[in-house]
């Protein structure tokens, strides 16, 4: 396998990286706030750290819902948490145009599952010097990352990480199949773990996402298990505020002690 290297952080090595933060972002304030507790559980329990928040949240179920503080302001803030924390960040990118600017403040530039097929995208993604992080859509097979694999090395990068993130079962509801994890990683490409948006129930609310907080440790748990390269969760302070994705943010007073029941995981499969 590929070793993806992000500042001091190595995907697809032995240690673990959490990729974790609230799902948009919310504030300077807050997001510096976010980063520094995150990073301090992270680092406590030994697990490398790069922060995750989103300047926009172009896909929300409604046309009323918080979207995000837009690209510049958005990015700006990136760019402190990212000297004043000393973490590399990840956000999301929804058009080509946006990759180049956004590769200047981002580590990795993430692929949103629904968008994981738009060509101009992931070349455009591909062309910075940014990793690029693309989510398997729930829509797709895990066998068929490999085209997007494909699009991403025939563009000029190797610095690939793919997520499995939860297959659509019927309507609202999303199964994962521990099994994409080592599929995924045939392609040589570390394979991380979405253990937030797995727990979703797409549109369950009518007018927004619904999803099962609880079962959130178990699919995390599950997927360090089938031997997953790194987890992604989203992480907030004060869920049920949270202003995105509030049903399947992971509370922060708990992170501790499921990164420690992962980390125990991890070692006894290793």
């Amino acid at each position: 396998m590929n070793i993806v290297s992000v500042g001091s952080i190595e995907f697809g090595k032995d240690r673990m990286p959490l990729i974790g933060g609230p799902c948009a972002i919310e504030g300077l304030d807050h997001s510096l706030r976010m980063a520094n507790s995150i990073n301090e559980i992270a680092e406590k329990i030994g697990f490398p750290l790069v922060f995750k928040s989103s300047f926009d949240k172009a896909n929300r179920t409604s046309i009323h819902s918080y979207r995000g503080l837009g690209f510049d302001e958005g990015l700006e803030i990136l760019s402190k948490v990212k000297s004043e924390i000393g973490v590399p960040v990840l956000t999301d990118i929804h058009e080509a145009h946006q990759a180049e600017p956004a590769s200047q403040a981002a580590d990795i530039l993430q692929i949103p599952a629904f968008l994981c097929r738009q060509t101009d995208l992931l070349v455009a993604a591909a062309k910075t010097s940014s990793t690029v992080n693309v989510k398997k859509g729930q829509f797709l097979s895990p066998w068929d990352v490999k085209n997007i694999v494909e699009k991403l090395t025939e563009s000029g990068t190797e610095n690939i990480m793919l997520t499995e993130r939860g297959h659509q079962f019927g309507y609202n509801n999303l199964v994962s199949d521990m099994r994409a994890i080592p599929i995924m990683q045939e392609f040589g490409y570390p394979v991380i773990f979405d253990a937030t948006h797995s727990a979703q129930l797409p549109g369950g609310h009518g007018d927004k996402t619904a999803g099962m907080r609880d079962y959130i440790p178990v699919v995390a748990r599950s997927a360090v298990a089938a031997g997953c390269d790194a987890l992604f969760m989203e992480i907030h302070d004060d869920v049920e505020s949270a202003k995105s994705d509030a049903s399947t943010q992971w509370p922060l007073d708990k992170l501790e002690d499921l990164l420690s029941s992962l980390k125990r995981i991890r070692e006894a499969v290793k």
